[in-house]
This record gives structure tokens, C-alpha cells and sequence, in this order.
């Protein structure tokens, strides 16, 4: 759950008081008491053990307290919430039909239409798009157009549209809209020429850059389709293109068409063959296989006060812990060391840190800013002026304080789509090398439906690694359906298992407190965490628990905080990095 005993908070971080702790042990008593038919689930109550609610159709019971947040919806976390039989007949209701479809654009080679958005007593999300009786493709709830391509010139074609929900009803048709490609200009129907020299520039864990000599045509090439295989990818206007969201070691063939304004396409080029690289996001390849990630405390806390330059060389990211939300800027973000922290380490300056973080960067470290930790948040609900805010200010902090990249640390939701935004104009400017990690708690992986999944799945392209915090959570159910207990072997590998079915192994680690006083709950001796790793690389030195695959690429373990470890001398880093090293 959240973390609100010595994990990721602010401040003054000791004991917590007594009774705070009586009422968490209150909390955790199997009673039903004070369980409670509490009507339709929503996100940011208390709910208590046995509490009933309600959600599109369905009765849940309350099965571990906490306090819910959105993504945490009972169908998406079964860790939480079990399903009442009987308690009600699941959703039957169909969305209503599309509406006012039309036909928007048209080229000789093309059409585009566009419709109103269907609604639903829970919820739409997608769309099917049909050519008379055809179905064309399927597309998300949030879009509402859809271009045809490789049409034939002065053609009609005849389009209708249904809505689905999350529980596979759909609407009935849109209202039919025909519409036809335009005529070929002038009689053209010359092709122009093939395009040669295909080559592959670049590759990354999830894109290929291609490049290719210009076609020629009698009137001019207006563009290029882009093919992996035999799919249509995408077209473009010059003689470049970088196809995303490909996955990890894996090889693709790609090929270039040519096109005119009259909609004349030219034989394929040649096919080149690419593979893409299985080290995880942008700025694996840059760091080692396996890393040891670690947070450094811009603050103090019950742990230890260190200076940048006495993080050991063990540690290959260190995470910056953590930007504040700008107040006086929707969005925007602030970054600099703390006074009491500076005051302890006899006058520790912004630009002691710039200087300690050059320092390292020149050992070949990475060093980047988080965003959120338990109390932080940062304001990107509404998408202007947030965003602009949001990336301007993060960008400066970049670039003043010389980091790598940042971290996502949001424990209390995110706007998913406005931070997709955020991230990838930020990562657009600073380029291949950019590093950006994640720490969700576990339950935000409990499924492949919640908002920090949708967040990775829009930006796995560029995810150097997602550093689950095992910590501080309660019973999880792992990938077999079963509940297990933090603090355990069969926790770090069934959980991991779970989430290996979404995210690439290369692009996973392991989030542990370095010693017990670093969180409320989950600890581990840093052996057990070199037993999890060797079992879900090689399938040895498991417990009770064995992983349905061997993943030798998992990328390799987190620590709540480089600070807590300096408390046991080092003991993690000490114990876990050598581990690392010797990974397959």
C-alpha cells in the first residue's frame, strides 16, 4: 500500500506515534465490526475489512484494508477486492451508437471519417470501424477518427462504426457514411521509381531507425509508406522514419514504398532486417546489463545525511529524491537541496551537488530527479498550462543541475495521458541517452489494466527500468493466483513473475528497503534478494516458488535508500552489486 512508516516520505521520519500504531493494528484485525455496505466504489476512501461495495454491475468484498486510489478499481486488483457471487448480474448494458459520422478528408489514396463520441453506464473503450461489411481495425475510446489508406483513386467506400465497453458490449452501427477518393490529377499514372539503399541507422530496445535514397517520379513524390513485413506502419515526407513499440531482441524486415499525388505507389524496396537491442529503454545500453539503482535523500530523515560524492561506486543510478510541486505553477516542479540538509553537512550548496553530480556522470554513473514519493505529488490533471509548465521546469532542472533523466514515483494516481505528453517532449529534447525509471508499488502491478501499466505501455519505448517496490505491502497475489506475505523469497519471484507477463524482463527490478528501519514492512536480507534474482535468471536457489520461464535480461534490483544502507555500512550495496556482475 502506501508507504507511511519509513519509506518514501518527507520530513522527520522516526517512530511513528503510538497511535498511529494502534490504529494500523485496528485496521488489520479480521473483524467485521465495522465492515460496511458502502455503496458504489470510489477512489480515495477508507475501506475496512469486509466492506461491500459496488462497481459496474458487480458486489466486491473488501479482503485488506486500504485506502483506494484510481486505478484501483475491484475487477483490476483481486488482491483487494473478491467478488461477492450473486451480488449482482455484471454489466449487460451496450453503449449507445456512434453518432454524426462523416467522412472529414480524402486523398486519391485515402479517406479519413470522424464521429462523435458513444457513451455507456460504465464506460467506452474502443471503437470498431467496418468497410461495408468489413472490419477494418479496432481503435482506443479517446479516438475518435480513423484514416483508410491504400485505396483505390476515384473509388467509393462505404463506412459505420460501433462502440464496445469493457465487458465486450457493443453497440449497435453508426449512422453510414459514403465518401470517394479523389481523381488522379492530370491522368497521371506513372509510379515513381523504387527507393534504394534502405539502411538501418539506428536501434534501441524498442525502435529501428531507417534511412533510404529518394524515388524519383515524371511529377513528383509526395511521400513513403513505411512497412514491417507486410504491415502498413506509417508515411512519411522525407527519406527517414523511426518505427516505435517494437519489442526487445527481436528481429523485424522492413521495406519503403513510394508514392505520388495521384496516388501512383511504386514497387517496395528491398527489405532490410533489423534487431532490436535487449537492454531495456533508451539508455540501456549505456548502463550495465544489470543495475543497482538507489535514492539519495534531499532531506533528513531517522536514516543518515551523506553528500552526493560519498555514494559508493556500487550504485550505477542514483535517483534524486525528490522534486516539489511549484505552487505558484500548475504543473511546474522546484529542485534544490534542502536547508536542514545543507545546514548538517556543514553548508552543502546547490553547487556542491551540480559539481558532485558531474563527478559521477564522469565515473560512468547515471544520476536522475524523482517525482512523487509517498507525501509529493505534481499538478498535470488539467493538460494546459500543466504540461508546458511541467516539461519547461523539469527540462531547466535538467539541464542546471546536468542529470540524466528522472524518476516516476506517484503513489497517489496520475493523469496517464498528460504525463505520457510530459515525459516524451521531455526525452525528445535530451535524446537517446535519456534515462527514465519507475517505482510503482506492487499493488500498481497487480494488473495490466492499472495506471502505471498504461503509463508503460505508452512509454516502454524509452523505460531504462520499473523498480517495483516490494515493500510495505501486505499479502500479494502472484502470478499462480495465490496470496503471498512481503518480506519472503516466494513475494520477490511470484510477484515478479506476475509482472513479467507485461513488461519486459530487460526493463524489471526488484524495489527493497536496505534494512528495516527503511520501511514499514517487507524487508529482506540482501542474500535473499541475490537468491530472487539467480531464481528468476536461471531458476535456481528458488523457494517454494518456481517462475513459469528463466528471464537471464532481468535488469536487476532498487533499494530504499543509498542514506538507510550508509546505516549498515554498505551491507546492500555491498552484498547485491557483486551479485549483479556475475549475472548470465
Amino acid at each position: 500500500m502506501r508507504k507511511v512508516f519509513m519509506g518514501k516520505v518527507r520530513g522527520i521520519r522516526r517512530a511513528l506515534p503510538l497511535m498511529i500504531i494502534l490504529v494500523v493494528f485496528v485496521g488489520l484485525l479480521p473483524s467485521m465490526a465495522f465492515a460496511a455496505d458502502r455503496g458504489a466504489w470510489a477512489p480515495n476512501v477508507s475501506y475496512t475489512l469486509n466492506d461491500t461495495v459496488t462497481y459496474a454491475g458487480n458486489t466486491y468484498k473488501d479482503i485488506q484494508p486500504h485506502t483506494s486510489l484510481t486505478g484501483w478499481e475491484p475487477p483490476i486488483v483481486p488482491a483487494l477486492w473478491q467478488l461477492v457471487p450473486g451480488g449482482g448480474g455484471g454489466d449487460t448494458q451496450a453503449p449507445l451508437a456512434p453518432s454524426n459520422l462523416q467522412a472529414t478528408s480524402t486523398t486519391t489514396s485515402s479517406i479519413t471519417i470522424a464521429w462523435n463520441a458513444s457513451t455507456d453506464n460504465v464506460g467506452v473503450t474502443g471503437y470498431e470501424v467496418y468497410q461495408g461489411t468489413t472490419l477494418l481495425g479496432n481503435v482506443s475510446g479517446s479516438t475518435l477518427t480513423y484514416t483508410n489508406t491504400g485505396l483505390s483513386a476515384n473509388t467509393t467506400y462505404t463506412y459505420k462504426i460501433k462502440a464496445k465497453d469493457a465487458a465486450g458490449n457493443v453497440s449497435a452501427f453508426s449512422n453510414q457514411v459514403s465518401a470517394t477518393t479523389a481523381v488522379v490529377v492530370g491522368g497521371d499514372t506513372q509510379a515513381p521509381t523504387v527507393p534504394t539503399n534502405v539502411t538501418v541507422t539506428e536501434t534501441t530496445a524498442s525502435n529501428v531507425s531507417l534511412s533510404w535514397t529518394a524515388a524519383s517520379d515524371n511529377v513528383g513524390v509526395t511521400g513513403y509508406d513505411v512497412y514491417k513485413g507486410t504491415t502498413f506502419v506509417q508515411t512519411v515526407t522525407g527519406t527517414t522514419a523511426t518505427v516505435t513499440g517494437l519489442a526487445v531482441s527481436t528481429t523485424y524486415s522492413f521495406s519503403i514504398v513510394a508514392k505520388d499525388a495521384a496516388g501512383n505507389l511504386s514497387a517496395a524496396s528491398t527489405a532490410v532486417s533489423a534487431t532490436t537491442q535487449g537492454t531495456g529503454g533508451s539508455g540501456g545500453s549505456t548502463i550495465p546489463k544489470h543495475t543497482l539503482t538507489g535514492y539519495w535523500h534531499n532531506f533528513i530523515n531517522g536514516s543518515t545525511n551523506l553528500k552526493l560524492s560519498d555514494v559508493p561506486s556500487q550504485y550505477d543510478i542514483i535517483v534524486l529524491s525528490f522534486a516539489d510541486m511549484d505552487l505558484t505553477k500548475p504543473g511546474g516542479v522546484t529542485f534544490n537541496v534542502d536547508s536542514n540538509l545543507s545546514t548538517a553537512l556543514g553548508g552543502y550548496t546547490n553547487a556542491n551537488l551540480i559539481s558532485d553530480i558531474q563527478t559521477k556522470r564522469a565515473q560512468g554513473k547515471k544520476v536522475i530527479l524523482s517525482i512523487g514519493g509517498a507525501e509529493g505529488n505534481i499538478n498535470l490533471g488539467s493538460a494546459s498550462p500543466n504540461i508546458s509548465n511541467f516539461v519547461t521546469s523539469m527540462s531547466g532542472l535538467i539541464t542546471q543541475y546536468g542529470l540524466d533523466g528522472i524518476d516516476i514515483d506517484l503513489e497517489s494516481g496520475m493523469n496517464v495521458a498528460n504525463l505520457t505528453s510530459a515525459v516524451r517532449q521531455i526525452q525528445q529534447q535530451f535524446g537517446a541517452g535519456f534515462i527514465l525509471t519507475m517505482a510503482p508499488q506492487t499493488i500498481d502491478m497487480q494488473s495490466a489494466s492499472t495506471s502505471y501499466m498504461q503509463l508503460y505501455n505508452n512509454l516502454k519505448d524509452i523505460t531504462t527500468v520499473v523498480n517495483i517496490q516490494y515493500y510495505n505491502s501486505g499479502c500479494m497475489l502472484g502470478r499462480d493466483g495465490q496470496c503471498y506475505s512481503q518480506g519472503t523469497i516466494n513475494f520477490l519471484t511470484a510477484l515478479s513473475d506476475l509482472t513479467l507477463q507485461w513488461i519486459a524482463p530487460s526493463q524489471l527490478g526488484l524495489g527493497v528497503p536496505a534494512v528495516t528501519s527503511a520501511a514499514g514492512g517487507g524487508y529482506v536480507s540482501a542474500s535473499v534478494v541475490n537468491n530472487a534474482l539467480n531464481c528468476l535468471a536461471t531458476g535456481n536457489g528458488c523457494g517454494t516458488y518456481k517462475p513459469v520461464a528463466k528471464y537471464p535480461d532481468i535488469r536487476g534490483a532498487m533499494t530504499w535508500s543509498i542514506n538507510w544502507d550508509k546505516t549498515s555500512n554498505y551491507n546492500f550495496a555491498n552484498t547485491v552489486k557483486p551479485f549483479l556482475v556475475t549475472m548470465p
